[in-house]
């Protein structure tokens, strides 16, 4: 069993920043897809990046267009725990962010699609970004 805790959320004025933290707990795998998801009410959950952990080389950290270029995702492995550093924040960033975790999707983890819902999720963590 995989648990995931996110933290770093919280409100923030269009133009700043935020840090949201992803700590992975539980059995480890040698290799790991890890992705950064959110949901706006009344809308559905999007994708918004994606990194590859392992040993190999996985390809590129994958970024959703809407996020392209102001998030960035990375991972410390000695903690654990995936960042998402989110820059020039806008007020339609504003969604709940969940943190996932899938050990079997390693091979799409750099495109950003998915064959199915990823395995492991944290409770998710609300950003509010004001105008």
């Amino acid at each position: 069993q995989v648990e995931l805790l996110e933290s770093g959320g919280g409100s923030v004025q269009a133009g700043g920043s935020l840090r949201l933290s992803c700590v992975i707990s539980g059995q480890r795998y040698s290799t790991n897809c890890i992705g950064w998801f959110r949901q706006a009410p009344g809308k559905e959950r999007e994708g918004v990046a994606s990194i590859y952990i392992g040993d190999t080389a996985g390809g590129d950290p994958y970024y959703a267009d809407s996020v392209k270029g102001r998030f960035t995702i990375s991972e410390d492995n000695a903690k654990n725990t995936v960042y998402l550093q989110m820059d020039s924040l806008k007020p339609e960033d504003t969604a709940q962010y969940y943190c996932a975790s899938d050990p079997w999707l390693t091979y799409y983890c750099s495109t950003g699609s998915f064959p199915r819902q990823f395995q492991y999720w944290g409770q998710g963590i609300l950003v509010t970004v004001s105008s």
